[in-house]
């Protein structure tokens, strides 16, 4: 196994950041077509509001969906992915600095992806 230099790790992190938003926009533009196609001729009422189902408030909820051919969730979970995938980069760069052993730049970093995740999840 290669050692991680400051350049792999860099090309690493631009590899998984130009792959995860490769793959958001390929499933939000895949849904959006797919939505379009089943819906596009469906007139809109803005006479009363209507909110999200409750299946598309959970992470779990719109993944299930996603699979049943809800075109909209498809669309959710697209965004769901370009969401996580600057999560993901912090979390690489957490491994990386733990295998350099450099306990400063891991503290930081877990400092960092603690934070995103209680803006994620986190109850206000």
């Amino acid at each position: 196994m290669q050692a991680w230099t400051d350049e792999r790790l860099e090309v690493t992190i631009a590899n998984l950041l130009r792959a995860g938003v490769i793959l958001s926009a390929t499933v939000v533009l895949g849904g959006g077509i797919c939505y379009l196609i089943r819906h596009g001729h469906e007139s809109v009422s803005y006479r009363t509001f209507h909110s999200e189902p409750v299946i598309y408030r959970t992470i779990s909820g719109v993944v299930r969906a996603s699979f049943h051919r809800d075109w909209a969730a498809l669309i959710q979970l697209g965004l769901l992915l370009l969401i996580a995938t600057p999560v993901a980069r912090v979390a690489l760069s957490l491994v990386a600095f733990a295998m350099e052993r450099d306990r400063i730049y891991i503290w930081i970093t877990l400092a960092v992806l603690l934070i995103l995740f209680y803006a994620l999840f986190g109850k206000y």
